[in-house]
């Protein structure tokens, strides 16, 4: 699927507003504190990647829900800022949209509150009236922070129409059903491959295992990614293990978003997995090193310079 113009990315998934508030340590049970600074910062694993692809050199579509409140049109302008064409996600009423309260103390340690708002609200129907955007894309790209019966209808309609899918299964489901490994790649960290597997993922060996689990179970292609030891890849009954970059860890909050986003416009472009996942790797330490979800996302040009190192 190698292609001269930008690759098609379209995400089908999740939008949030994250407030984030700075403080020296968590308030008690009762107690009221001072914080230090609070910020506005869009989030959701969807709108992160699709914010990740668009700046690693794609066009990308954003299907999804916001709701009615303050936090929509904001939003929606966060995302158009990086060119994403918004016309597929639905504004729902009654609803807010989805919202993560972020604490984050001196030290580093952080105290998530999701609403899952607008994003619960995400069905097949929606799906289906963005047929053209699912079955026009290089790469369609999914996470799992709405509906599963709205992923598998996203699956489903871009298999019919031969557009690879690549899933980042998370947060992982109480109750797993691997028709969602019906896709081209599954690219979980090892907590949730662990939770996939159900077996531990704490070695190299163990990552190796889970990847061609998944492969068995239906997945294509499998991608472990294991944070500071690299990432392991199955593909063509073959493993290729990738040495995590050297960076000093700022947060990690959306580094497994970045990744996602940026492997599948390699993949798009160049139809090499191995490439897509050296280009995705860097893509995920500019993220990490940096503070933030969406602003931590590093360009084009930025990616390729840390791809010399």
């Amino acid at each position: 699927m190698s292609t001269q113009r930008p690759p098609k990315i379209t995400v089908v998934g999740s939008i949030n507003m994250d407030l984030v508030v700075r403080c020296d340590r968590f308030a008690r049970p009762g107690e009221t504190i001072t914080a230090n600074s609070s910020s506005e910062i869009g989030g959701g694993k969807g709108a992160n990647q699709a914010v990740a692809a668009a700046l690693a050199g794609s066009n990308v579509r954003m299907i999804g829900r916001v709701g009615d409140d303050a936090f929509a049109n904001t939003l929606l302008q966060k995302l158009r800022s990086h060119d994403i064409d918004c016309n597929g996600i639905a504004k729902t009423t009654d609803c807010p949209s989805g919202l993560a309260i972020v604490t984050v103390e001196a030290s580093g340690q952080n105290a998530i509150m999701l609403v899952q708002g607008a994003n619960g609200r995400v069905t097949p129907e929606d799906v289906d009236a963005n047929r053209d955007a699912i079955e026009t894309a290089d790469v369609v790209l999914l996470q799992l922070e709405i509906p599963l019966d709205a992923v598998l209808a996203t699956i489903k309609i871009a298999k019919q129409a031969g557009v690879r899918v690549v899933l980042d299964p998370a947060p992982v489901p109480p109750v797993w059903s691997d028709e969602l490994l019906c896709v081209d790649l599954v690219c979980p960290n090892e907590t949730e491959a662990a939770a996939i597997t159900g077996r531990p993922v704490e070695t190299i060996a163990d990552a190796k295992e889970a990847a061609r689990e998944l492969h068995r179970r239906g997945s294509k292609n499998a991608v472990i990614t294991l944070g500071d030891r690299g990432s392991v890849l199955y593909t063509d009954d073959t493993f290729h293990q990738f040495a995590a970059d050297k960076i000093t860890v700022v947060d990690t909050t959306a580094a497994g978003d970045a990744f996602a986003g940026a492997l599948s416009v390699r993949w798009a472009e160049t139809d090499d997995l191995v490439e897509a996942m050296r280009f995705a790797s860097a893509a995920g330490a500019i993220a990490a090193s940096r503070d933030g979800a969406q602003p931590s996302m590093g360009t084009r040009p930025m990616i390729e310079e840390r791809l010399k190192f």
